[in-house]
């Protein structure tokens, strides 16, 4: 995880574009300037950049099966819970499963674990746009590849692969 760039998810596990799931992988870092307020002697992840961790790989699972040809932008949440405690240097398995998608929008559903334990879950709802520049696409191009994105499905989409 790289708080500072808001870049939450270290790599993708699998991404299964047929059953419509994703499961990825983060690592909290040990120490961030955001432990210092959040809270000074008993560090804990905010639960936003948790709801934030089950969003991009939400994320992740929707640029997959639209094959990079468009870009969900977080809309909602709605049924979140926080169930326990996430501190400096968990390891989180953090899975997605789409449950609609149509006229412009996605929901998902996610839910985060940390030694086997759910930390949280929620639902979430995306606006599934044309990506609005080359630069944006360029860049979850080049974070894709990053995080571990598969190739077969970058390859056939991007045009990398014809």
């Amino acid at each position: 995880m790289r708080f500072e760039y808001f870049q939450l998810i270290d790599r993708i596990v699998d991404l299964d574009v047929d059953n419509r799931t994703i499961r990825t992988q983060a690592t909290v870092p040990v120490s961030s300037t955001i432990f210092e307020g959040h809270f000074p002697g008993y560090p804990l992840v905010p639960g936003v950049l948790l709801l934030e961790s089950m969003a991009q790989s939400s994320g992740w699972l929707i640029v997959g099966l639209y094959h990079f040809s468009r870009m969900p932008f977080l809309a909602a949440f709605s049924d979140a819970k926080l169930r326990s405690f996430v501190r400096p240097g968990d390891a989180l398995d953090i899975r997605a499963e789409l449950v609609h998608e149509g006229s412009g929008f996605a929901r998902a559903k996610g839910q985060i674990r940390c030694d086997g334990k759910l930390a949280c879950n929620a639902e979430m709802t995306f606006r599934v746009v044309t990506f609005p520049n080359q630069e944006l696409r360029a860049h979850m191009e080049n974070a894709a590849a990053a995080i571990g994105f598969p190739r077969k499905i970058a390859d056939s989409v991007c045009g990398h692969g014809r």
